[in-house]
């Protein structure tokens, strides 16, 4: 793999940790580079622990491996290429990373080994290219995973990351014609997958929440912990998608269904009304961190966290998360 490119610093610097063999010289320079490949290897996989883990197989493959880069292709380029045939090979030997059918009306699925990604772990450089916000809200995520692996690894390489595709070829041991093939169909894909928002993934895209994202999340709080049922309904709606990760059963219901069936699986009633909110972000968009203190406990204990799409000053989409024993979320445990 090359890059019409001088040799950097970068490569020269791992060239001579190379040389060096010395594995701490090694992680130092390739450390700088893991928040984007966590990034990347969530985009492939859609959860955030296997991210973790399949980050750090791709040091661990790079170590072994260090005798292979000649500097030739930029250290970024060919991290990202261990990376993505980390992720493939890990998606080959796993049955239960596909979408599932969610049980509603028409062809709908839902992804159930979804995580959020907590904002606070992304790459620090606002300019990156990987944390546009389009490219790692949840609706792009969950539809990333309805392509095969392959053309997922396409997709990501040539129309989000913006690479040509002789140097997608050269990362997946494919010929130049079978990635134009492959993203074609990927795209296709995701035409069907976010049918009312643009495919152009490299355009500019805002990285800040805006005005009605937070005067809604502020409003869905302060119905929760006043147990407003009437306010928390007015915030919905009535095209609202509901689902409770890992749980299955997606749902599409009107803004009061939804309160209502809430309210019968036993929220908002005695012993399950006593809540405090705080605020986070995750994948770019808003998220409530609720916390429930029921009459045994001595303080409110962390219940989840709802991520929230926001239209028209209306919550289209809520997400559901169990956030307990999810340290790398980034929230307390109780309040």
């Amino acid at each position: 793999m090359t890059d019409p490119r001088p040799l950097g610093a970068d490569e020269a610097a791992f060239l001579a940790a190379v040389r060096s063999g010395d594995p701490a010289r090694f992680a130092r320079i390739t450390e700088r580079h893991r928040r984007e490949l966590r990034v990347h290897c969530y985009r492939m996989l859609a959860n955030y622990e296997d991210a973790q883990d399949l980050t750090q197989e791709t040091f661990l493959r790079a170590w072994h491996k260090r005798e292979s880069f000649k500097g030739h292709a930029a250290l970024r380029t060919w991290l990202y290429r261990i990376a993505t045939n980390a992720c493939l090979d890990f998606l080959d030997k796993r049955n239960d990373r596909t979408p599932v059918p969610t049980g509603l009306p028409g062809p709908d699925s839902e992804v159930l080994y979804l995580q959020p990604y907590p904002d606070r772990m992304l790459p620090e450089d606002p300019q990156e290219s990987v944390v546009a916000r389009e490219t790692i809200e949840l609706a792009f995520i969950v539809a990333v995973q309805h392509l095969p692996p392959r053309q997922r690894a396409v997709f990501i390489l040539r129309d989000v990351l913006g690479w040509p595709a002789p140097k997608a070829a050269d990362a997946l041991d494919l010929t130049a014609a079978s990635v134009t093939s492959a993203l074609q169909r990927a795209r296709a894909t995701m035409r069907e997958q976010l049918p009312d928002r643009r495919l152009d993934w490299r355009r500019p895209a805002t990285h800040e929440l805006s005005n009605d994202e937070r005067d809604v999340v502020q409003a869905y709080m302060d119905a929760h912990e006043r147990n407003d049922l009437a306010g928390l309904t007015s915030l919905l709606r009535d095209d609202l998608r509901f689902a409770m990760l890992p749980e299955r059963g997606t749902s599409s219901a009107t803004a009061k269904d939804a309160v209502d069936g809430w309210v019968s699986g036993g929220l908002f009633q005695p012993g399950h009304d006593d809540w405090r909110c705080t605020t986070t972000t995750v994948n770019r968009m808003p998220a409530a961190v609720l916390y429930l203190r029921t009459p045994e406990a001595p303080e409110h204990r962390l219940f989840a966290i709802a991520v929230l799409h926001v239209v028209d000053g209306k919550i289209a989409e809520l997400t559901g998360f169990d956030a307990t024993d999810k340290p790398w979320l980034g929230v307390p445990p109780t309040l």
